[in-house]
């Protein structure tokens, strides 16, 4: 684990062992403190609102300036396609709360990277994974949010206590009308790993999920090809400048 002064710049977390690897190419440890070129830093949570907090407070109280989500999402708009990058306006949880990402961090990201990023509307955490279209467009109704994850409104939620800027850059993997597998979506540990007993068995007692395989590969590559290229873009920093 890095120490304490090693963070000077944005604390980032990411959820999964494949989103780190678009920022560093050191494996980073789970629920530990991985330190980035410039002072920067990210801590691999795991999925979910309570992991997520839990990373952003270790990197708050390391001394980040600044805390970031990086990573994928899911779209809820059929407008948002695999690939295409979002940094959001504004996240909300299920239970009504609505955060604002620093709107001076969010226009800097506009013009100077050469990259077509979305930087408005609003974007939805939920405490488990939306899974099916009919899903999906419940939520977009409901909410009018772009894209769902898991993680942004805990780390906003820590932002907002500790008096941090805060931003989420994602890449939306999964489209609104693509559907997840729930026995696929149990063959992964909190990391995204593959747990290869669970997917052993679940493409032996689900043959079809087979031909599911492909799809999710592809549309994971191009989520992370556009993390890649956004991350060498803004730097280790995600475009922070205390």
């Amino acid at each position: 684990m890095s120490t304490p002064a090693a963070i000077r710049a944005t604390g980032i977390v990411v959820a999964l062992a494949s989103e780190a690897s678009t920022l560093t190419s050191r494996a980073a440890k789970p629920e530990c403190i991985t330190a980035l070129a410039d002072g920067a830093a990210l801590c691999l949570s795991g999925m979910g609102p309570l992991a997520a907090r839990r990373a952003a407070k270790m990197l708050a109280e390391a001394g980040a300036s600044a805390l970031a989500v990086f990573g994928v999402a899911g779209a809820l708009n059929p407008q948002m396609r695999n690939g295409t990058l979002f940094c959001p306006q504004h996240v909300l949880d299920e239970e009504g709360h609505r955060y604002t990402a620093d709107p001076d961090w969010r226009t800097s990201l506009q013009g100077p990277f050469a990259l077509p990023i979305q930087t408005e509307g609003s974007l939805l955490s939920v405490a488990a994974p939306l899974l099916t279209e009919a899903a999906k467009t419940a939520a977009h109704q409901h909410c009018g949010a772009l894209a769902v994850d898991m993680e942004s409104a805990a780390v906003a939620a820590v932002a907002q206590e500790h008096g941090l800027p805060f931003l989420v850059l994602r890449a939306i993997v999964d489209e609104s009308s693509d559907a997840i597998p729930a026995a696929l979506n149990g063959s992964v540990d909190a990391w995204g790993r593959p747990r290869m007993l669970n997917l052993v068995t679940a493409l032996c007692r689900h043959p079809s999920l087979w031909g599911e395989l492909p799809r999710l590969y592809s549309r994971m590559q191009k989520a992370t090809q556009a993390l890649r290229a956004l991350a060498a873009a803004t730097g280790p920093g995600l475009g922070w400048h205390r």
